[in-house]
């Protein structure tokens, strides 16, 4: 293989791996039942005129499965997190004891669970198309190299390399979703 195939499949490995990223970071906001951090990584506040991350201006963490513990490191930022969590519309529902919030996790219903299966297949379509379309830029890019001069061979080598890491991302997705959702339907 010459130099300009192994930079596009490099880029094409580069494009399938953030669409794999993606995904997960998608997937691990999904509510699953269990209470995480990360179910509060979008919700920011407005620390002295600057929207901060509630991670900026908080400890967070999980004491038990169902509970999510918040102690902002200023006792007057209490009321501007519990209303930063409120208009996030997460579908949960901060408690400020005037030292902390807690927030609650409630069990998931089963319907709700289904919900999210349906959620987590399509940020898995949503992947899988992101794979599809390196898939595509790497051909296009291929072609046209071979217009410009590049063996064939060389150009149909790099397109099998290309095919293979497709169905390897593509199998790494499944494999992503699999687990998000028997997560999801575990009680």
């Amino acid at each position: 293989m010459d130099e300009e195939t192994d930079l596009i499949i490099e880029e094409t490995r580069e494009r399938m791996e953030k669409a794999l990223e993606h995904l997960e970071h998608e997937l691990a906001r999904l509510r699953a039942g269990r209470a995480t951090p990360v179910l509060l990584d979008g919700i920011a506040v407005d620390y002295y005129g600057v929207n901060s991350p509630l991670s900026q201006v908080s400890n967070i963490n999980t004491p038990d499965p169902k509970t999510i513990l918040i102690q902002p490191w200023e006792k007057n930022m209490l009321g501007v997190i519990e209303k930063a969590i409120m208009a996030a519309n997460i579908g949960l529902t901060p408690v400020n004891n005037g030292e902390v919030i807690r927030i609650n996790i409630p069990p998931l219903t089963e319907e709700r669970r289904h919900q999210l299966v349906k959620q987590v297949r399509n940020e898995g379509e949503t992947a899988k198309i992101s794979l599809r379309n390196a898939r595509k830029w790497a051909n296009d890019e291929l072609k046209r190299l071979l217009k410009e001069g590049l063996a064939e061979d060389l150009e149909k080598i790099a397109a099998e390399n290309v095919q293979t890491m497709t169905g390897e991302y593509s199998a790494k997705v499944d494999r992503v979703m699999a687990a998000k959702e028997k997560d999801v339907m575990t009680v």
